[in-house]
This record gives structure tokens, sequence and C-alpha cells, in this order.
């Protein structure tokens, strides 16, 4: 089953690295992995301020129904998406699920 059709549920557990960097080529659209291996970003750009916000708002969604919040930084036209699972200081196979449906949001 893709990513995108998992849910975050039960407790996280920190991901090893051959099954971080798996999951990664499966979201990888740009989303990238920190230097310390701890936490996945992605940029998105937008023609105006209205596009950001509506973006922001289904991220918002998506936080809510997965129970899993990532840390946006929102500008203008730009907003910054980093995951992380706190519980486990490191990355969850959550912060991959919601990189996967933030992707699977976005127009073709």
């Amino acid at each position: 089953m893709s990513l995108s059709n998992r849910q975050c549920h039960g407790k996280a557990t920190r991901l090893d690295d051959s099954t971080t960097t798996r999951y990664l080529r499966e979201v990888n659209n740009d989303w990238q992995l920190s230097a310390d291996r701890k936490s996945i970003r992605r940029s998105f750009k937008f023609k105006n301020y209205y596009e950001t916000i509506a973006f922001v708002n289904v991220i918002a969604q998506i936080s809510h129904q997965q129970d899993h919040h990532p840390s946006l930084k929102v500008s203008y036209n730009n907003c910054i998406v980093e995951y992380s699972t706190h519980s486990v200081d490191s990355l969850s196979e959550f912060d991959f699920i919601c990189a996967a449906k933030i992707n699977a949001s976005l127009p073709l």
C-alpha cells in the first residue's frame, strides 16, 4: 500500500536508514532529508498569498485527520513544510505518510 493511502495511528517508531531512504524515494517530489537525518522538508511556491494560504489550509486538514503536525514557514508566495516526529526525536513513518498525502493533494 502506498504511503498516501496509509494512516498515522498507533505509536510512532524511529525509522532505520534503509527505510528512510526507501520512503524518501517514494515521496521525493523535492522533499529533502536534513543533514542530521531527523527531518524532511519541502518548499512550495505559489502565485500569491491567497494560493499560499489555501495550501496551508489543505495541510491543516491533513494534519488534523492524521493527528501529525508539521512546522510551517509561510510567506507571501512560499510555504516551507518540515516534518519530524518529536516523540522519537527523528523521522517516523508518520512524517512520510503526511508528505505523501500533501503530494497527492497537489494539482497535476
